[in-house]
């Protein structure tokens, strides 16, 4: 048996494939999907999402925010931000990672909503910077 996991973001579809399982980073922790699982709605956090591909391959994507849902043997997840790997530009994000810490430190008046966006570009800048440097 195997999965079809779908990950889409406002700008694209990131990932359409059949897998053999994906293990997602959710607010209450890691969660493992395989064929056959129960029913599930969950909230996604920013980490790490692995993907097991037919053959024992696998690949890792950096994912940020949103939700996952679980449905027999489909799993979509509708993702704030995701990216595969090879397309971290590591000094691109480590500069907007620094520019985004920079803002939090200096701003001593954001409200609540810029506070919030400026964090979860920093939480997702270091998604990205963990994956690409596990990867060396």
């Amino acid at each position: 048996m195997s999965l079809t996991l779908e990950i889409v973001t406002p700008e694209a579809r990131v990932y359409s494939d059949t897998v053999d399982s994906v293990v997602i980073p959710t607010v209450e922790g890691e969660i493992g999907i395989l064929p056959g699982h129960l029913p599930l709605l969950t909230q996604v956090a920013h980490g790490e999402l692995v993907v097991a591909q037919p053959g024992g391959g696998q690949e890792r994507l950096a994912i940020g925010g949103g939700f996952a849902q679980i449905s027999g043997d489909k799993v979509s997840v509708l993702a704030e931000h995701a990216c595969s790997e090879d397309s971290i530009d590591e000094r691109a994000v480590e500069e907007a990672m620094k520019r985004a810490q920079q803002q939090i430190e200096e701003s001593q008046h954001l409200d609540p909503q810029q506070y919030e966006q400026l964090q979860k570009l920093v939480n997702y800048a270091g998604a990205q910077l963990s994956l690409k440097r596990r990867s060396r």
